[in-house]
């Protein structure tokens, strides 16, 4: 994989982050008693699967943003990969797929897999990547920049659809990473724009300067 480089952050321990999202998701509890217990080796199985299978992946989504910021909950697992990786994978059963996702299943834990078909999900898994250290073993992780574009990318489809749950999800991922991290949004509004239209990119844009302008309001109120 290209353009990795080493980075020594916070070592995040997945399988107990996600055993406590489902833990403490009370929709889960529905139907009865809901076995969690087992999620951490299972994520440790799927390491060690992708391991053993030279099945080059980028780790990316929710895990990934827990190396840069704190409080981010998720009960599933997201990935960059190419078709060609994942069919090295028969373990993970495929739940549905389109041109540009998957989401499968591996035991009891849930994969969202973001296919590098697309050429912006390429991009983030060839240019915006960095090992980082997870408790379970060391994983190639989508860098701030990448995580970035991975969001603004999705803001426009999601505001067409209605998905507001998860646009107020995503900006608040966007908001965090720009307030901790202060990142060079040009050379990001640039690479979006090889991979949206300009109405899109105008609309994020728009979105990017509404966050700095909530930022620089929240940092005056506290110099005050």
């Amino acid at each position: 994989m290209a353009s990795l480089t080493t980075i020594i952050e916070r070592r995040v321990d997945v399988g107990k982050v996600i055993r406590n999202a489902a833990v403490f998701n009370f929709k889960n509890w529905r139907g009865g008693v809901m076995q969690a217990d087992s999620l951490p080796q299972t994520v440790r199985d799927l390491f060690q699967l992708l391991h053993e299978r030279k099945a080059d992946f980028l780790l990316v989504g929710g895990i990934a943003l827990l190396q840069y910021i704190e409080g981010r909950n998720t009960e599933d697992i997201d990935l960059i990969m190419a078709l060609s990786a994942l069919k090295k994978l028969p373990e993970i059963h495929i739940e549905k797929m389109d041109e540009y996702f998957a989401r499968g299943q591996f035991h009891e834990l849930r994969i969202d897999i973001l296919l590098t078909r697309n050429p912006l999900f390429n991009h983030v898994r060839q240019h915006c990547a960095a090992i980082q250290h997870f408790v379970e073993r060391d994983l190639p992780c989508a860098t701030v920049d990448g995580l970035l574009l991975l969001k603004l990318y999705s803001l426009p489809s999601l505001y067409r659809q209605g998905d507001f749950t998860r646009v107020g999800l995503y900006e608040n991922d966007i908001a965090t990473l720009m307030h901790a991290h202060q990142p060079r949004l040009d050379p990001l509004f640039e690479e979006l724009a090889r991979h949206m239209s300009k109405t899109d990119l105008d609309s994020v844009k728009e979105i990017v300067a509404e966050i700095q302008q909530r930022l620089q309001r929240f940092g005056e109120s506290f110099k005050s």
